[in-house]
């Protein structure tokens, strides 16, 4: 698919291209959303890389340890659109089949060691725009989740990651989708079908735990929830109302038309699990459990 965002012909693509990702990184969103972003998007989604897939992707991937561990300073600009584009490269191998996994596999390393080290999880930033990383770490997520190259095993690992980063100690309250678009990478693994029930239901436990006060006698009350508690609360009811009623996959990825036409296996028992965890947050507001007649219909 063409995008119309043309490749000019009269500089170097590498010589565009260096220019482009440093402007990932801009304060500026005018450089940043509404020129690298789109036009590195663009030319990636139209071939232009497909020879230089892995050499860009390394470079992009050093983008994710830029400036790691400060917070509320301009370097997660650079980091969270370098997630971005890494998606785009990940998806361009999900559409065009170009990549051995070796390469798929070294970005997935360092896609989750970015993902839960981030330190600054600002959604929007006054004068800057959008800095997202969360957001977009979990659309970097979703495409790794799509991969043919990931199996049961990294599956696995990808939802323990997301459960590092939803139980995390953190200031920032999301209020920007981000626990939308956690859970919508979750869909992908779950469609996936690799990662069996035993698995997702511990997974999900853990993170009811987390969204639950839990005070030892003899301890002084704090307040409550923690805002991790209350961004992991708002995650489980974001996925129990995308399970509920069923997402569809995006128009230009080539699998996923496939992937998302049927509800995922193990929903009912998943959903189950969840309404637990949601109803033993507040079990002074729900009725007690009743069963499978409390589910809401297949999409």
């Amino acid at each position: 698919m063409n995008s119309g965002m043309h490749v000019p012909r009269d500089r170097p693509l590498d010589e565009l291209t260096t220019e482009l990702v440093q402007m990932l990184g801009h304060p500026d969103p005018r450089w940043r959303d509404d020129t690298a972003y789109p036009l590195l998007a663009s030319w990636i989604r139209d071939g232009e890389y497909d020879d230089l897939l892995v050499g860009l992707g390394d470079g992009i991937a050093r983008g994710l340890i830029n400036g790691l561990g400060y917070d509320a300073d301009d370097s997660v600009l650079r980091r969270s659109f370098s997630a971005l584009i890494l998606a785009e490269i990940v998806n361009r191998d999900n559409n065009a089949l170009l990549l051995s996994s070796r390469p798929i596999m070294r970005w997935g390393d360092e896609a989750t060691s970015w993902y839960v080290r981030e330190q600054d999880l600002r959604g929007w930033i006054p004068n800057h725009g959008w800095a997202h990383a969360i957001a977009h770490g979990a659309d970097l997520l979703g495409a790794f989740a799509r991969s043919r190259h990931l199996a049961r095993m990294e599956l696995t690992v990808m939802l323990d990651v997301i459960g590092d980063r939803l139980l995390a100690p953190t200031r920032y309250v999301w209020r920007h989708g981000e626990v939308d678009r956690i859970a919508y990478a979750v869909m992908a693994i779950f469609q996936r079908g690799k990662v069996p029930l035993n698995v997702l239901e511990p997974w999900i436990a853990r993170l009811g735990a987390g969204a639950r006060p839990e005070r030892r006698r003899g301890e002084s009350p704090s307040e409550w929830p923690s805002i991790e508690a209350h961004n992991t609360s708002n995650f489980l009811r974001a996925l129990y109302v995308q399970l509920a009623l069923g997402v569809q996959g995006h128009p230009d990825m080539r699998d996923d038309v496939e992937l998302f036409k049927d509800p995922p296996p193990h929903r009912a028992d998943v959903l189950l699990a969840i309404i637990d965890q949601i109803r033993a947050e507040s079990p002074w507001l729900f009725t007690p459990g009743t069963g499978r007649r409390t589910l809401p219909p297949g999409p």
